[in-house]
């Protein structure tokens, strides 16, 4: 027998909950039959509503599975029992190692939402450490505390969603300050960022935009949620060379598939496809049509396309 929702609690739909976690709503459904959980409430109209309690479980559950566990296995665990799990998985030991002092000075300003300190510490830091050195040595790992931390439900949603839009501010701007020195130039290669539909995190997207323009490159970004026709439009509008797409690990693997498989059959070859991000679909299983990236080797990605392309021009 299914309960009601009281006015107190303020829960999610199942929509919500795939979009959060990862875990596609079909799953949702047989893990409520098979395993007996979520165990949803439902709305006034009869809709299946997830409380947080249980959505902070789902996200640990995905976590596990993206390690390589089986949901039978740890579906009934409680979430400390998640989290120990978890951290063991990860080779961090019985409890989570602390973060270095830097990262958390900035973990410790979203928690108390101080945004205009956390935006003025960042830009403090582009500006010592260069566009290239403050992608890779402060906001990747930053970026992966914070999802960790919203992951655990020690940061709520609305602030990781605070630290996305300061983070945006201060690299959106670092982006525009960027001399355009692809601009006349042949060998700069046009790339277009964006994520496929069912891909709302544009942090990656961000990051990986910001190591392509440092190397020179024309960059065209759609933002998040493209659907796949428009991505091919754009892409022969625009003439790029390459489609750089951005997979966190909410997006479900299977779903990160079939797009990249739909994306090369419909681009046939007109533009190379290139993927970057922490998604389980990028490490099991690559794609033999999908040049596989981290921020760290773009530099080296891009060289190598120059290469390439002056090769190609030359015969």
């Amino acid at each position: 027998m299914t309960n009601k929702v009281t006015p107190q609690l303020v829960p999610s739909s199942i929509s919500d909950v795939e979009r959060d976690t990862g875990v596609a709503k079909e799953t949702l459904r047989v893990w409520e039959r098979r395993y007996d959980f979520p165990q949803p409430l439902r709305d006034l109209n009869g809709e299946r509503v997830y409380p947080i309690e249980q959505v902070q479980k789902l996200r640990l559950i995905k976590r596990l599975l993206d390690l390589g566990f089986r949901p039978g296995k740890v579906i009934q665990y409680s979430t400390d029992e998640l989290q120990q799990l978890s951290s063991k998985a990860s080779g961090k030991g019985d409890a989570p190692s602390a973060p270095a002092p830097e990262l958390q000075t900035y973990l410790d300003l979203c928690k108390s939402h101080q945004m205009e300190t956390l935006r003025r510490r960042l830009s403090q830091a582009l500006l010592m450490m260069g566009l290239k050195s403050f992608v890779i040595e402060l906001v990747a790992p930053l970026t992966t505390l914070i999802g960790e931390a919203w992951a655990s439900g020690q940061l709520a949603t609305f602030e990781e969603h605070l630290y996305t839009e300061s983070l945006t501010v201060v690299m959106r701007s670092a982006i525009f300050a960027m001399p355009q020195t692809s601009q006349g130039n042949p060998g700069a290669p046009r790339i277009l960022l964006t994520t496929l539909p069912q891909e709302r995190h544009g942090l990656g997207l961000l990051m990986a935009e910001a190591m392509c323009v440092a190397e020179g490159a024309h960059c065209i970004s759609l933002g998040v949620q493209t659907p796949l026709l428009d991505i091919v439009e754009a892409a022969r509008a625009q003439r790029v060379d390459i489609i750089a797409l951005s997979f966190s690990v909410a997006m479900n693997p299977r779903q990160a598939l079939d797009g990249l498989a739909e994306l090369h059959v419909r681009l046939a070859g007109c533009a190379d496809l290139w993927a970057g991000g922490a998604n389980a679909a990028l490490k099991r299983r690559r794609p033999p049509y999908v040049r596989v990236f981290d921020l760290a080797g773009l530099a080296g990605a891009i060289a190598e396309w120059r290469a390439r392309a002056a090769i190609l021009a030359a015969g």
